[in-house]
């Protein structure tokens, strides 16, 4: 009974606050003479905090066509608008800055939701060892990491150098599917330097400098024992799927949305994203060294931290993880 009463009660200030905000939308039209998707674009900057703001209004309206207007084909998103305008009888001559902001606004939230499924499609292919395509983009992984040893075969050890676990890196792409192989290969390719770097140093870790502050906490026995300990490294490869993962989750629960609405003018695509993969790679080799884990058997704990940092970061409508990401930029080693 008291959870059918608690039910009761969260539906009726349910309506009851979408009843008040209807209400006050209706009394700020009548005061401004401006509808609510006038006065964010003319009160909010460009930006995240406008477009998730004109994705709200868009969403929560009771008319279909706004409702309906955050999932059309980008091909029709200017006739969208056109009717947007009708419908809120805007006279676009007079509001002609109104239809470039809306026009800016769709253009990321249509793009941001075509990037999921593209994302999305590269996630449900499966790694096929058959298709020529596929077994290409694997053996250009490891030229761009190995420029300088070849590949004894195809079937082989060497692929736990670059970090996968078996002698063929086919089995490790079953989580992530081709999106995995993808994002590996464009941080290789496009930021070679800094991906070799990254490899080198997950494979022989150095211990990062311990501050006075740090030192002044260890008894002696402790700090002999800091001294003696290795560092530990990670898998590249298996760490790259990894953090794939992180990615594809922050893209497809929203909090990429301020990520993306601030960097992309228009619609984001799978090169953003792929340029944000590198970025978070890049991130997580120095937090890794910041954390210094005992083990590899760490490597949970010290992701979950490094996923809540990202998230906790993304909740600032002003944030752009990499503006301006270069990779080799500021590497640190191991």
């Amino acid at each position: 009974m008291k959870h059918f009463l608690r039910m009761l009660i969260q539906v009726c200030l349910f309506f009851y606050c979408k009843f008040l905000w209807r209400c006050l939308k209706f009394v700020m039209r009548k005061l401004t003479g401006r509808c609510e998707l006038q006065r964010i674009c003319y009160n909010t900057k460009p930006g995240a905090s406008r477009t998730m703001k004109i994705e709200t209004s868009l969403r929560d309206s009771k008319s279909k066509l706004l409702q309906t207007s955050v999932s059309v084909h980008p091909d029709a998103i200017e006739k969208t608008i056109d009717d947007i305008m009708e419908l809120k009888k805007i006279n676009p001559d007079i509001n002609p800055q109104l239809g470039i902001s809306l026009q800016a606004c769709l253009l990321q939230i249509v793009g941001y939701r075509n990037l999921i499924a593209d994302v999305e499609k590269l996630r449900r292919e499966s790694y096929d060892s058959d298709n020529p395509q596929h077994e290409e983009m694997l053996l250009k992984l490891w030229k761009f990491l190995k420029p300088n040893t070849p590949l004894e075969s195809r079937i082989s050890k060497q692929w736990c150098e670059i970090g996968f676990q078996g002698d063929d890196p086919k089995t490790d792409f079953r989580g992530m599917g081709l999106l995995g192989l993808y994002n590996l290969q464009y941080f290789a390719e496009r930021d070679a330097a800094a991906a070799q770097q990254v490899l080198s140093d997950s494979l022989h870790p150095k211990c990062r400098d311990i501050t006075k502050e740090e030192i002044s906490k260890f008894s002696k026995a402790e700090w002999e024992k800091k001294r003696m300990d290795k560092a530990i490294g990670y898998s590249f490869a298996i760490v790259g799927i990894n953090i794939t993962d992180l990615a594809y989750n922050l893209l497809v629960s929203g909090a990429l949305k301020t990520h993306f609405y601030n960097i992309a003018p228009e619609a984001p695509t799978l090169s953003h994203f792929q340029q944000t993969f590198c970025y978070l790679m890049h991130e997580f080799h120095k937090f890794w060294i910041e954390e210094d884990p005992m083990d590899i058997m760490e490597f949970n704990r010290v992701r979950e931290k490094f996923r809540k940092r990202i998230i906790k970061q993304l909740q600032n409508p002003d944030m752009a993880l990499c503006p301006h990401f270069a990779a080799s930029e500021g590497l640190i080693n191991m």
